[in-house]
């Protein structure tokens, strides 16, 4: 089958470009090998500020008594956190699905690669592959974490951000290396919910790419809620063998 207009990845880039093609009257097919609305509505940008606003009821919870609130018994249940976090998310993907099917866009499901001029190769979930013909290809497949060649994760011990947001059970400490957006982020929901939390970050200031003053007032902060910040340090090598990680940290 022929289309106008191929776009490859369905995030917060690609599938507003295939509605907007389809709005202008083109022919348009979006390709998506894993969930309709990409990493930010799966598993980055969405389901993290469900986490968060999770974290952040619980705080106020906590300290009801300072808003002239008493509350009693208070706690949290970790596994309904995390399955609140990816509800919000499957109901976001949802409605992309929705947006497709309202704005006459064919989805093709696989792994969309460019072949030549006007031509994708589409290779689904069993290896089958098909070859589509367009007039015009936008490709918007976003990015993906980088690991580190001496902090290789398994999945278990050493985690990235995917496991991070669907632990079976909550740690009781944790060391993030990175203190990025998506670093702090995890920080706050984390130290929240009760785990010792420790940030390691390689520049002089967490969030670096933000304003000083941003960095100062959010680093104070975090260290009068109980987060350990190690800044101008890198973990050099860990440790997994034991029980717990242990991670050589050079500062």
């Amino acid at each position: 089958m022929a289309y106008d207009v191929i776009v490859i990845g369905s995030g917060p880039g690609g599938y507003p470009a295939a509605i907007r093609a389809s709005q202008l009257g083109l022919k348009v097919a979006i390709i998506e090998k894993e969930s309709l609305g990409g990493v930010c509505l799966n598993w980055g940008c969405i389901p993290t500020k469900a986490l968060i606003k999770s974290a952040q009821v619980y705080d106020y919870v906590k300290h009801s008594a300072n808003y002239g609130i008493t509350t009693t018994g208070v706690n949290h249940d970790f596994g309904a956190v995390i399955k609140r976090s990816r509800g919000v998310a499957d109901k976001m993907s949802k409605g992309v699905q929705f947006l497709m099917k309202k704005n006459k866009i064919d989805v093709i499901m696989g792994y969309g690669k460019v072949m030549s001029k006007g031509k994708v190769e589409v290779k689904d979930a069993e290896g089958k592959t098909q070859i589509i013909e367009t007039k015009y290809i936008v490709i918007a497949t976003g990015g993906r974490s980088r690991e580190l060649p001496n902090l290789k994760q398994d999945g278990k011990k050493v985690i990235g951000y995917r496991e991070a947001m669907v632990l079976p059970t909550q740690p009781k400490s944790m060391i993030i290396v990175g203190s990025g957006a998506i670093g702090v982020e995890f920080a706050y929901v984390y130290n929240s919910m009760g785990t010792k939390v420790t940030i390691v970050e390689f520049l002089p200031r967490i969030v670096p790419v933000e304003d000083e003053d941003i960095s100062r007032e959010l680093e104070k902060q975090y260290r009068k809620q109980g987060i350990e910040i190690m800044t101008n340090a890198s973990v050099e090598s860990l440790d997994t063998s034991g029980a717990l990680v242990k991670a050589k940290v050079k500062q």
